[in-house]
């Protein structure tokens, strides 16, 4: 079986796979410190609550955006697995190039995007959206050509900076309002958020759609905890909510 571990800005979330099937999922915060026992005591216990004996884990696949908490959980994969993970860097073998050569700095969520979008979907011109604390796009030729994107603050990121920049507004539930013209404060930010986050990825959508692949038809495949807000809207022609979790199982057997 293998773990795979995303290291987000405000989640780790963890799935396993066994014949190429995720057969568990689970989340523990990546908000402030956390150490290696205490990750390990976590992973030993969410496996254990979705029926996983730890002791058949065989390898660990990572990919991380926040360097301190990879460290920690590389030590605590050697210390209660007696793994040696494979975290995704600059040199991992993938399916994706530059023309220069190189990753560029392209982070290890989206290199993990790219690859589960190539892994589902092949032989495609690829548009991937990604609703994390962060909004990535990423445009990817069917040749596996990285052709650009675009990043942008997510719902949740934008109403903490509504909330800590203002002196009035508070943080609210991001849902889909059932009005543009909301009459609370509350549900008019639910639609600044969520109708405005819509609005936007619309726009960079066709824009990128145009200037990456011109005439030609691409996959716009959505993914990411908040993506599934937006499943309906008419922006995704899939939403795949284990992409990075397929991407790193990928690579995992690539870079062996």
């Amino acid at each position: 079986m293998l773990l795979t571990i995303d290291v987000g800005n405000t989640q780790i979330y963890c799935g396993v796979i066994k014949n190429n099937k995720v057969t568990a999922r689970f989340r523990h915060t990546s908000n402030g410190a956390v150490t290696s026992d205490e990750l390990g005591v976590f992973l030993l216990g969410a496996l254990k609550a979705n029926g996983v004996n730890p002791s058949r884990i065989k390898e660990v696949a990572i990919s991380s955006v926040v360097p301190a908490l990879t460290r920690s959980i590389v030590h605590t994969m050697e210390k209660y697995f007696c793994l040696k993970p494979f975290v995704i860097n600059q040199k991992t073998k993938t399916k994706i190039y530059f023309k220069n050569g190189t990753l560029n700095d392209l982070g290890a969520d989206r290199i993990a995007d790219i690859e589960g979008a190539f892994y589902l979907h092949p032989k495609n011109n690829l548009l991937i959206i990604d609703f994390g604390t962060a909004i990535t796009f990423d445009t990817v030729a069917k040749d596996g050509q990285y052709l650009g994107g675009a990043i942008c603050a997510g719902p949740m990121l934008s109403m903490r900076a509504l909330a800590g920049g203002t002196a009035l507004l508070s943080t609210v539930e991001i849902k889909k309002p059932k009005n543009a013209a909301g009459t609370t404060t509350e549900t008019q930010i639910q639609s600044g958020l969520v109708l405005g986050t819509i609005g936007l990825v619309k726009e960079l959508t066709e824009r990128l759609k145009q200037e990456c692949f011109k005439k030609e038809k691409c996959l716009i495949i959505g993914t990411g905890g908040l993506g599934r807000l937006f499943e309906n809207e008419n922006i995704f022609d899939f939403y795949e909510p284990d992409l990075i979790l397929f991407g790193l199982s990928s690579l995992t057997h690539k870079n062996k």
